[in-house]
C-alpha cells in the first residue's frame, strides 16, 4: 500500500517536469520561426428572426383557462371544471363530481353532486334553466272546480220571486278544466291563457216544481207532479274555451296570479230531474232541449295563490235562447279550484 501510495505521489511531481521539457529549446539549436496567425473569418451575420406568428383570438365555441381552476367550454355550456384549492382537487363533469383531497393518511377520494349554478327551480319543484325561465309563462286554468249557481236580472239584480227561484246553497257548479295553453308576453310574469273545460251547473229549485216547455216553445211553471219530492233540478252541461289575460305578482319563491277575460261555450246536454218519496226513493229524469242557448259567452275573472285559487263566471247571454218566458236571466258561479293539473 505505501509502495502504490509512493509511486501515485511521484507521478504526480513528474508531470509538470515533462510538460516544462516539451517546451524549453535544445542548446545548440535555431528557434523555429514564428508562425504566422491566420486572420479570423469573420463571421456570417445572424438571420433575422422571424416574426412570431399572433395569437389565435380565443373562440367561443370551445375555450379553457388554467392553473387554479380549467374550464372546458363547448359553445356556452361549461362541460369539464377541474379546481385546485391546496390539498384539495375538485373535478366537476356536467353535475356529477369528484373530490381528491390530499391527507397525512394518503388521498380521499368522494363522488359528489355538484350545483348547477345555471339551474332553478320554481314554484312547483320543477328544475329548469335560468336561461329560459325568463322566458317561460306558466298559464293557471287546467284543474277541478267546483262552486255555486245564481241568477242575475239584466239590472245585475238577484232574481227572485217567480217559479226559477233557485235553492243556492244546492245549486252547485263543477268545471273540469281539462286543456291549458300560454303565450307569454316577452316575459314570465304575464301572457294569455287558453284551453278547454266542461262545465256542468245544477239549478235546484226552491220549491216543489219543475219546468217544460210549452206548444209555443216558452219555458213555463210544471207544478209538483209528485208528492214527497225532496229535491227537483235543472242541469245543463256545456263545452268551454276561454281567453284570458294573466299577470303573476312575485311574492317570494311563490307568485299571486290574476287574470280576466271572456268565455265561450256550446251545449252538449240539458236534462231535468225530480227526487221524491213513493213507496221508497223515486226520481224522474226529463232529457230536452227546453229553449236554452245552443251558444253562450260571458267573462271571468280568477285570482290565487299557492293553494287557494279562486274563480267567479258571469254569461252575458241569457239562460234561454228564443223564448218570452221566463223573464231574461243571466247565470253566474262563484267558486274554489280544489285541485290544479
Amino acid at each position: 500500500m505505501k509502495k502504490l501510495t509512493a509511486i501515485c505521489m511521484s507521478l504526480i511531481f513528474m508531470l509538470p517536469l515533462a510538460a516544462q521539457n516539451d517546451t524549453i529549446p535544445a542548446p545548440g539549436t535555431e528557434e523555429a520561426p514564428e508562425i504566422m496567425e491566420v486572420p479570423e473569418v469573420p463571421e456570417a451575420p445572424e438571420a433575422p428572426e422571424a416574426p412570431e406568428a399572433p395569437e389565435a383570438p380565443e373562440s367561443d365555441d370551445m375555450s379553457f383557462n388554467t392553473p387554479d381552476r380549467t374550464q372546458v367550454k363547448v359553445g356556452k355550456n361549461e362541460i369539464f371544471i377541474i379546481e385546485d384549492n391546496g390539498d384539495t382537487t375538485r373535478l366537476q363533469l356536467g353535475a356529477k363530481g369528484m373530490s381528491i383531497v390530499e391527507g397525512e393518511d394518503g388521498y380521499t377520494i368522494d363522488i359528489i353532486e355538484m350545483e348547477d349554478e345555471n339551474v332553478d327551480e320554481n314554484e312547483d319543484g320543477e328544475k329548469t334553466k335560468k336561461s329560459d325561465k325568463k322566458k317561460k309563462f306558466k298559464p293557471h286554468y287546467a284543474g277541478f272546480e267546483i262552486g255555486l249557481n245564481n241568477f242575475l236580472n239584466p239590472d245585475y239584480s238577484l232574481h227572485t220571486g217567480s217559479f226559477m227561484n233557485l235553492n243556492t246553497a244546492r245549486s252547485w257548479n263543477y268545471n273540469l278544466n281539462f286543456l291549458e295553453y300560454g303565450i307569454g308576453l316577452g316575459t314570465s310574469y304575464a301572457g294569455l291563457v287558453t284551453g278547454m273545460g266542461l262545465e256542468w251547473s245544477n239549478y235546484v229549485f226552491d220549491a216543489d216544481n219543475s219546468i217544460e216547455e210549452n206548444d209555443v216553445g216558452d219555458i213555463v211553471n210544471r207544478p209538483a207532479p209528485y208528492s214527497g219530492i225532496t229535491k227537483s233540478k235543472l242541469t245543463t252541461s256545456y263545452l268551454n274555451v276561454p281567453l284570458l289575460l294573466e299577470f303573476q305578482i312575485p311574492t317570494g319563491k311563490k307568485r299571486i296570479h290574476i287574470s280576466a277575460g271572456v268565455t265561450g261555450g256550446v251545449k252538449i246536454g240539458s236534462k231535468t230531474k225530480i227526487k221524491y218519496q213513493d213507496g221508497g226513493r223515486q226520481k224522474e229524469v226529463r232529457k230536452d232541449d227546453f229553449s236554452l242557448s245552443p251558444f253562450r259567452y260571458g267573462a271571468t275573472v280568477r285570482i290565487g295563490y299557492r293553494a287557494i285559487n279562486l274563480f267567479a263566471n258571469y254569461y252575458i247571454s241569457p239562460l234561454f235562447g228564443e223564448t218570452t218566458t221566463p223573464a231574461e236571466l243571466h247565470p253566474f258561479s262563484i267558486g274554489l279550484a280544489l285541485v290544479s293539473f
